[in-house]
């Protein structure tokens, strides 16, 4: 009888800056103020964005790890760090028909990944926007 390899998770985090304007197309100026506040600033406003990626997979027998942290690091610079470091993410193509609030940013990077990383398992991603705001998304 084959036993199982055992379901590890893992955790990793990555950081970025990043500017961005909320502002509604739909919305009039003044609504646009009432809904998003200081947010709205017409010039915009940056963070320094943690990403938490989660993935699991069986523990590997012989390395001991459910990835190999290098190709993980790999792509998310390539894909996710490249893409967003010091950005205005409103001109972003990701962000041309949708506000780029950070629930909309922590979408876009989960896609990144479900789509595009295939060495285990994705679970989640976790965007923390500041201390206070934080934004998960996982299917």
């Amino acid at each position: 009888m084959t036993v199982a390899a055992p379901i590890a998770h893992l955790g990793r985090r990555y950081h970025f800056a990043a500017s961005h304007r909320l502002h509604c197309d739909a919305y009039d100026d003044a609504r646009n103020r009432e809904v998003y506040g200081k947010c709205n600033h017409p010039h915009g406003h940056g963070h320094n964005y943690t990403v938490e990626v989660m993935v699991s997979g069986p523990v590997d027998a012989v390395t001991g790890m459910v990835c190999d942290l290098t190709v993980l690091d790999a792509f998310a610079t390539e894909k996710i760090l490249t893409k967003f470091d010091h950005m205005n993410l409103n001109t972003l193509p990701e962000f041309v028909n949708q506000v780029p609030t950070t629930e909309n940013l922590c979408i876009e990077i989960y896609r990144v990944f479900k789509e595009g990383f295939h060495a285990a398992r994705l679970d989640r991603v976790r965007v923390e926007e500041t201390g206070k705001n934080s934004f998960e998304y996982a299917e």
